[in-house]
């Protein structure tokens, strides 16, 4: 591997919105801001909305009704 060619890679702070402070290694060498990370994203913390889209279903079978289908 040649010499002085690499960038330097050093370990980081990454700070999320939440307070949750994350060390990570990276070449950016300065501290992140994270607006979401896995103790906050509702992904992983389980408290994920449903999004009901039974509404739109509806909406569009009234738009378009059954149309026949070409064969």
């Amino acid at each position: 591997m040649k010499q002085g060619i690499h960038p330097k890679y050093e370990t980081i702070t990454a700070n999320c919105s939440c307070g949750n402070k994350i060390e990570v290694g990276s070449t950016l060498c300065k501290d992140i801001s994270l607006d979401v990370c896995s103790a906050c994203h509702p992904f992983f913390t389980g408290k994920q909305k449903i999004v009901d889209t039974g509404g739109r279903v509806d909406r569009f079978r009234k738009r378009f009704g059954a149309r026949s289908s070409k064969k």
